[in-house]
């Protein structure tokens, strides 16, 4: 069977972090549709000058450019195996299309309560060059103990030396709507996957090194390998 995996779940789950994480140890690439869109506009291909011009105005790049990043991204050496796609597809509209070119086997959908997801939300710091994220939030309640991700050097991305910035939509409303966007878009999406038994819940209880293999172990069993 194929590795063919979408990781599900709120804005702040960690879907990114896992998935980046999760896949080199199984074999297969982590797929992010922001990573894609940035590697585009980066290679000034015909799709990144399309897809600038919406990210330039502040618009949503439209579904259509997307789904043919993802196609022209599944089609590499390395996802022969399988890959984990990062939220996304996130609507049935998108699930449609995706399906056209390739099957997924399996959702991982990852749990966190809203008002952890809010804090780790307002502690989130990204770089402005490549985008890494990183999280100065220390969260430890409640059975959950959710450690800050923190830059070797304060304010500087490790991976390319990048300055590290908060986002100006990070602030709390924003996030809260973000949350119940996600919710109202996704939930025909995990209905109709649920349906299928392809998914596997998952409730975010502590930092990547315990949750990665939580997740993995949950990957291996549903996909026996």
């Amino acid at each position: 069977m194929s590795m063919n995996i979408v990781f599900f779940g709120p804005p702040g789950s960690g879907k990114g972090t896992y998935a980046s994480r999760a896949g080199p140890q199984i074999g297969i690439p982590h797929i992010s549709t922001g990573d894609l869109l940035r590697a585009e506009v980066a290679a000034g291909s015909k799709l990144g000058k399309e897809a600038e011009g919406y990210m330039k105005e502040g618009d949503l790049v439209p579904d259509k450019l997307v789904i043919n990043m993802v196609e022209q991204r599944l089609k590499e050496n390395d996802a022969k195996k399988g890959f984990i796609l990062d939220g996304f597809p996130r609507t049935i509209e998108q699930m449609k299309d995706i399906e056209k070119f390739t099957e997924i086997n399996l959702v991982i959908n990852l749990h966190m309560p809203d008002e952890m997801l809010v804090e780790k939300a307002l502690a989130r710091v990204i770089c402005e060059k490549c985008g890494q994220i990183y999280n100065l939030a220390d969260i430890n309640r409640n059975g959950v103990h959710l450690p800050p991700l923190l830059p070797k050097k304060e304010g500087i991305c490790d991976k390319c030396g990048g300055k590290l910035i908060h986002r100006k939509d990070d602030n709390e409303a924003t996030i809260r709507d973000r949350i119940e966007v996600y919710r109202k878009q996704s939930e025909p999406l995990l209905k109709y996957y649920y349906k299928k038994k392809l998914v596997k819940d998952v409730k975010v209880v502590g930092s990547p090194d315990i949750m990665v293999p939580i997740i993995l172990k949950e990957i291996k069993s549903a996909l026996k390998i």
